[in-house]
């Protein structure tokens, strides 16, 4: 497939098809492909937790969902939707080494200091690796969603799965094949306009003159 065709088709698939798995093989091709993510001092400081196991998947629900369960509300149907998946790649950054990398001599940050990263890049390299599962798997022919875990379930997360503590998760990537297509409500915003978002030589400057208002 095209680099330019897998694009246009990539979108946020939220219905998967429990019944029709994802080999391990394929898990581990797009794995290997996010391991061609650009990556600050070439640190590659991202791992990927892959639950491809439905014990391991429904110990995973359980901890994002446990405040759900204690105000007693059902399931509703994203969440029916998304844990079906058959796979789950939960993607996490490692700031320690970046800061150890980057104490190296050929960059010299020995003070390890944080003032220095005003961009978490551990987080972004993270983010970049995602890009390129969810492009890979409209290459197999997959369906794929970027998800994040709400904030106060991050360590019973990490604690399920003997996750280190310094690692933080980024989000989660769900895999499968899609049963029904749903449209995100959010798409009715449209796409911004390139000159909107393309400033060319100064803000506001497009590339057909200075933008209106």
């Amino acid at each position: 497939m095209e680099l330019l065709d897998a694009v246009s088709r990539r979108r946020m698939v939220r219905r998967f098809d429990p019944d029709r798995a994802v080999p391990i093989e394929t898990v581990t091709d797009l794995v290997r492909l996010a391991q061609r993510a650009p990556s600050a001092g070439h640190t590659q400081g991202w791992d990927v937790l892959a639950l491809v196991d439905p014990a391991d998947r429904a110990r995973f629900w359980q901890a994002t969902r446990e405040a759900t369960r204690e105000t007693g509300r059902e399931p509703d149907a994203w969440l029916r939707g998304v844990s079906a998946a058959p796979v789950l790649l939960v993607m996490l950054a490692d700031p320690t080494a970046y800061l150890d990398r980057y104490a190296e001599p050929d960059k010299g940050w020995t003070d390890r200091s944080l003032d220095r990263w005003p961009i978490p890049y551990w987080d972004t390299d993270t983010a970049m690796a995602a890009m390129l599962v969810l492009l890979g798997a409209v290459d197999a022919g997959l369906g794929a969603l970027f998800f994040g875990v709400p904030a106060a379930r991050h360590e019973a997360v990490k604690a399920a799965y003997a996750v280190p503590p310094d690692r933080r998760v980024v989000g989660v990537i769900a895999l499968g094949h899609e049963t029904e297509r749903v449209r995100s409500p959010s798409l009715a915003r449209g796409r911004r306009p390139l000159q909107d978002v393309l400033h060319v030589g100064r803000f506001g400057e497009s590339a057909t003159g200075p933008s209106d208002g």
